[in-house]
């Protein structure tokens, strides 16, 4: 058991939509799917809390865990271990979305949050960290408990998106950059890939080299915001339309 929890793991590495990667997938999305099914159940006060704090309680858990795990083996380093990530700064975000029930904070938490996590559930960057090592698991407790998370805001706290708040994300994103990016200079570190591009293979090898790739960067960044923003716009549409019929 020790060895599924040790930093330079000798076992399987992980492989893009292998057994196990569909399987998380699979877990989370079923789980997604049932916060919609039993949405009425789930809006009854006790049930509401329960879940909603259970939801918080394994983010928490998670980072925690994630940090101690750096702490323990002594790889612990500003240059990486600082929850500074896009999907890490959600991650802490969306437990205070869920302890406050903030709608305000879900408008950004949406784009954002459920957008890094998509991201990084169909894309794992986990190297050797296969199942059924600790790395893995908290992986996909956490990103997959950010995306939980937003389905959960939706479907039982009847919480939506807006235009606005999606161009207002885009903003504090860039925002955001701007400060990571002073981080990384001072630490030395490669935050948000705003420094250079991942050793691994990855999309932005085809964007251009540095810095250029951050301008398409940010254009598909905005396109995948409207992509998630594009089922409130239908629905909205369908319900006009039915109201003048």
């Amino acid at each position: 058991m020790q060895k599924y929890f040790q930093f330079h793991y000798k076992g399987a590495s992980f492989h893009l939509f292998s057994k196990e990667h569909i399987l998380a997938l699979a877990i989370i999305g079923l789980l997604g799917v049932c916060l919609f099914v039993f949405r009425r159940f789930l809006q009854q006060p006790h049930w509401e809390k329960f879940v909603r704090y259970l939801l918080a309680f394994l983010l928490i858990v998670s980072e925690i865990s994630l940090q101690s795990w750096y702490i323990y083996f002594h790889e612990w380093s500003p240059r990486y271990s600082l929850p500074l990530e896009l999907s890490d700064l959600t991650v802490l975000l969306s437990i205070v979305m869920l302890l406050t029930r903030s709608a305000g904070l879900f408008k950004y938490i949406y784009f954002a949050g459920l957008g890094s996590s998509l991201q990084a559930i169909l894309t794992p960057d986990l190297s050797v960290y296969s199942f059924p090592h600790f790395r893995y698991i908290e992986f996909f407790v956490s990103h997959g408990g950010v995306f939980l998370a937003c389905l959960f805001m939706i479907a039982v706290e009847k919480f939506k998106p807006t235009f606005r708040s999606l161009w207002e994300t885009v903003l504090a994103l860039n925002i955001y950059g701007a400060c990571i990016f002073i981080v990384n200079r001072l630490v030395n570190a490669n935050y948000l890939y705003i420094m250079k591009k991942p050793n691994l293979p990855t999309v932005l090898d085809v964007l251009g080299p540095w810095p250029w790739y951050l301008i398409p960067m940010e254009a598909i960044i905005i396109i995948a915001f409207l992509i998630l923003y594009a089922p409130f716009y239908i629905y909205e549409k369908i319900r006009e339309r039915s109201a003048f019929s």
